[in-house]
């Protein structure tokens, strides 16, 4: 069995809640194991060696390496801490030649927490269709949003359902890192070609965790129980901001979804690297040098808020601790 029918529909469902888009459960819809399969999946299909896909970086670090397995070219798009992070649709457009097969989007964007706004994503859309290129939307982060901020959904745009593969799960809205399941939603003319690459790399999902799914995640209780999450997380990261705010030397963007913030340490004539390395083995608290998620990003660190405010003001005391004997 590839997929249990009930979770495709509740799976419909949702991302018609959530996305505004109807996606039929049997013919637009497969469940994959985990997310990275589907991105996996995703790239495999469509991508070919010799064709160019752009990645706007920072990024997700499995973007690149897929694309390179795929023998195909990643065409970065260097994202800016003075632009907090976000496309500008000029270098997206000079981005673009006659061998881009895809873009990859990753909004909310890990690292950076950046959130696509409207008008930016409208303007992807336009290219797409004017150059013909499809997008990879992994919108797993999708509903942990903050502040005024607002998720558009890329297959949302008129005629963009045609031109999307939407890539999400269950790790992190849901809390299920370790049961590994995702999903992709798209047109009903890309599922055959996505089934070929899946049914060789993992043929399918536990269906018992499926059957639980379709019961559980659209309940009441679930329900209930993101949404205390999605209150929690936005404490987390007001209280990293506010954190992060008496440390000098330190800068950042807000971020406005997902669960990281990228953090400037150049105020402490420092690269990412040796911050990271004087963190770990100084205070004791690891976090991610970006220069690893983008060239462009050499001065940065990724903090990840995925832990209890008790556990962060502990880690940003002994932060504030080892910057105090930098001086």
């Amino acid at each position: 069995m590839l997929t249990f029918d009930p979770l495709r529909a509740e799976i419909s469902k949702y991302m018609k809640e959530f996305t505004g888009v109807y996606f039929e459960p049997k013919t637009e819809i497969f469940v994959t194991s985990s997310a990275a399969e589907a991105l996996n999946n995703a790239m495999f299909a469509f991508v070919d060696p010799g064709d160019e896909v752009i990645i706007p970086t920072p990024s997700f670090v499995t973007y690149k390496a897929l694309t390179a397995m795929c023998g195909a070219t990643m065409v970065e798009i260097p994202l800016r801490g003075e632009d907090n992070f976000q496309i500008q649709l000029e270098d997206l457009e000079k981005a673009v030649s006659a061998k881009t097969k895809m873009l990859v989007l990753n909004n909310p964007c890990n690292p950076t927490g950046a959130v696509i706004p409207y008008e930016t994503m409208k303007g992807i859309c336009e290219l797409a269709k004017k150059y013909n290129f499809l997008i990879l939307a992994d919108e797993i982060y999708g509903r942990l949003i903050y502040g005024d901020a607002k998720f558009y959904s890329v297959a949302s745009f008129p005629d963009m359902k045609e031109r999307t593969i939407v890539v999400s799960g269950f790790s992190k809205t849901f809390a299920m890192t370790g049961w590994r399941i995702g999903y992709i939603c798209t047109s009903a003319k890309y599922l055959p070609v996505l089934l070929r690459c899946h049914q060789y790399s993992t043929t399918c999902s536990p269906t018992f965790i499926q059957v639980a799914l379709a019961e559980a995640m659209n309940s009441d209780l679930t329900r209930k129980q993101v949404s205390n999450m999605l209150n929690e997380f936005a404490a987390r990261r007001d209280l990293v901001m506010q954190e992060l705010d008496t440390i000098p030397g330190l800068s950042y963007s807000i971020p406005q979804g997902a669960f990281y913030i990228l953090v400037n340490v150049s105020g402490l004539h420092m690269k990412g690297t040796e911050f990271s390395q004087k963190c770990l083995e100084e205070a004791y608290v690891a976090t991610v040098p970006a220069i690893g998620l983008g060239e462009n990003t050499d001065t940065y660190v990724r903090f990840s808020y995925a832990a209890s405010q008790e556990d962060i003001r502990e880690g940003f005391r002994r932060i504030r601790e080892m910057v105090k004997n930098l001086a």
